[in-house]
């Protein structure tokens, strides 16, 4: 049987304190909502009693009971005889899971907006077969390269060398991805007495992967127009992190760039406090207004390991990654990586070499002119369909970080599911719960099927503010939606 744990009246009391209370019952249920959906109060959680809460609110009995009855009544909670009401959510036990980790093979008319995944670029195939006609030279070898081929982590170090950050190529270690570069790194250099100290929101598969060698997880806000650095300084002096996970390019989710006096900073204060930075560069490639030219990380500190990936700015089927890390430390991530991985395939390895020693800036040029058209259909989508929703134009990136007029990103995401979208909302984002009036939108697909997932999220919305979360939709896919 599922073990429930319970919250009291008084921990409630606190939680909700200052909901608003016209009419109380509303706000208290709205407020007890938010909570839910964000998971600062667990799925499964046996409620207080409406006496107790009574109580510690200081409200009448009725507020507390017809607060529960919207809970109910919205699929946020559910009362078991003899046992007290407890929490679930819309959608049930699934929906507390991340789904912003799983992509998704949809079809039939779904839209799938959680995985921030672009197409391959044109020519791709080219490559391919070009560097399968080299496969046979390799075939006489094991095929083995725990820290990549030579080639490949030469042609990986000139990208550095070309920004600014001098780079010898066995200071790269190629893996099958950004992800399980971040989980070679968390392997190698966090242990369980080791404090982890990342950003909220953040890329919710980066605190997994960061996490691996089992240590502790601290988060800092932040803040929706940037970096709030004495914050930082202040966690950073309490905590003492041995990792600090940071995304100053195009950040995910928020599309911030860290500024150069920031930058400066942040780093200035790392070195201060012998905390390794892991700078996560996935979208660096991807600038979709102004060149972005800003100094990497790595250059302004020594101790900076970097996180590089093909994925984003090429192909996610092309499952290439590399660690970019300070010579005192590739042996020890060396060893770590074997205990997870032998190497990648040498096939991708030959592609993403031809990439990058032959001319790759027509493909980036490509995929920055597709996502820079996407970016803005679906925002001048939003402008049409949901003008109440805020949000910043990012300059580069491959999603927008919508603020919604009121919390409820958990509740629209169930809802948008049954008109056909599939969304990843605030909470997924945020490490230890929260931000659930923020959704993330990639702008990775086509143009007219942005136009048209923004067109049904608006109908979930208004589902969602109406109060009637849970009210059928009409069906979608019987029919494939199609681009013209």
């Amino acid at each position: 049987m599922e073990q429930s744990t319970s919250l009291s009246a008084t921990r409630l009391a606190s939680l909700v304190e200052g909901f608003d209370r016209s009419p109380a019952y509303v706000g208290l249920a709205d407020a007890l909502r938010e909570l839910i959906g964000d998971g600062r109060i667990g799925y499964g959680t046996r409620l207080p009693s409406e006496r107790d809460l009574t109580d510690a609110l200081g409200v009448s009995r009725t507020t507390v009971t017809r607060a529960y009855a919207v809970l109910r009544d919205s699929q946020y909670a559910e009362a078991r005889q003899g046992a007290g009401t407890f929490t679930r959510l819309p959608g049930g036990r699934t929906r507390a899971l991340d789904r912003a980790l799983w992509p998704s093979d949809v079809g039939n008319g779904v839209i799938d907006l959680v995985c921030a995944a672009a197409t391959a670029p044109p020519g791709i195939a080219a490559v391919y077969a070009d560097a399968a006609a080299d496969l046979p030279a390799h075939l006489g070898g094991h095929g083995y390269f725990p820290a990549g081929m030579p080639d490949l982590q030469a042609a990986v170090a000139a990208t550095y060398d070309a920004r600014g950050l001098p780079t010898a190529p066995e200071q790269i270690i190629v893996t099958p991805g950004a992800l399980a570069a971040t989980a070679v790194i968390g392997s190698a250099l966090a242990g369980p007495r080791d404090r982890v100290l990342m950003e909220s929101p953040t890329y919710p598969n980066a605190v997994q992967a960061l996490r691996t060698g089992g240590g502790r997880l601290t988060t800092i806000a932040l803040d929706p127009s940037g970096w709030d650095l004495d914050a930082v300084t202040a966690t950073v002096t309490r905590h003492k992190p041995r990792l600090v996970h940071l995304m100053p390019d195009f950040h995910n989710p928020t599309g911030l760039v860290m500024s150069e006096p920031d930058r400066e900073r942040y780093a200035r204060l790392l070195a201060g406090h012998d905390a390794v930075p892991v700078v996560d560069e996935a979208h660096h490639l991807l600038a979709l207004d102004d060149d972005h030219a800003g100094t990497p990380f790595a250059a302004l500190t020594k101790d900076a390991v970097c996180v590089g990936s093909a994925s984003k700015s090429i192909w996610g089927g092309l499952r290439l990654g590399w660690i970019r890390a300070p010579h005192a430390l590739v042996d020890r991530l060396t060893r770590a990586r074997v205990g997870l991985d032998l190497g990648v395939p040498v096939l991708e390895q030959l592609v993403l070499t031809r990439l990058l020693t032959g001319d790759l800036e027509p493909v980036l040029r490509g995929q920055r002119a597709r996502l820079r058209e996407q970016r803005d259909a679906m925002a001048g989508a939003l402008a049409e369909h949901l003008p109440d929703w805020e949000f910043r134009t990012p300059a580069g990136g491959m999603a927008l970080w919508c603020h919604l007029p009121v919390a409820g990103a958990t509740a629209l995401s169930t809802e948008a599911e049954r008109h056909g979208v599939l969304l990843a909302p605030g909470p997924s984002f945020a490490p230890e719960g929260g931000l659930d009036r923020y959704i993330r939108l990639p702008y990775a697909i086509a143009a007219p099927q942005l136009v048209e997932a923004v067109r049904r999220i608006a109908d979930a919305w208004a589902v969602v503010t109406s109060g009637r979360v849970g009210a059928a939709a009409p069906p979608v896919g019987s029919e494939p939606f199609l681009v013209a």
